[in-house]
């Protein structure tokens, strides 16, 4: 199933109209999809070790509210924007900019590692 980009996201409710979304790939549609964008975003921080920490503690205790409710919706989105979370913080950890490529071309920027984020995906990470 792929994600459809073609939909109203500006007008449509997705927790009301549940039956129009669609999962796609890995983190496809995740800024678009309300009100769980907007739900979900103001926790998600990755940067710094602590901050990430506390961001993903938080979003998955959403996921948690959003399974209780059986709301797929924002179970996904919760899950997507983990799983961004996890790319990007494994990001800073290899490219102390946070640029993986330089500004304004696709030239991959060499690999400096950032030893003082060097495993902040694990918090992005869990079972259960």
């Amino acid at each position: 199933m792929t994600f459809d980009y073609s939909l109203d996201f500006a007008n449509i409710d997705f927790r009301k109209h549940p039956e129009l979304y669609r999962i796609g790939k890995g983190e496809q549609g995740v800024l678009l999809v309300e009100p769980y964008k907007s739900e979900i975003l103001p926790y998600w921080r990755f940067k710094i070790p602590k901050v990430a920490q506390k961001s993903a503690n938080k979003i998955y205790k959403l996921f948690l509210d959003y399974k209780r409710r059986e709301d797929f919706v924002g179970m996904d989105m919760t899950r997507k924007f983990l799983q961004m979370g996890y790319t990007r913080s494994r990001r800073y950890a290899n490219h102390k900019s946070g640029r993986k490529y330089a500004k304004g071309s696709k030239e991959l920027l060499p690999r400096r590692e950032d030893a003082s984020k060097p495993n902040l995906q694990r918090y992005f990470t869990r079972s259960g």
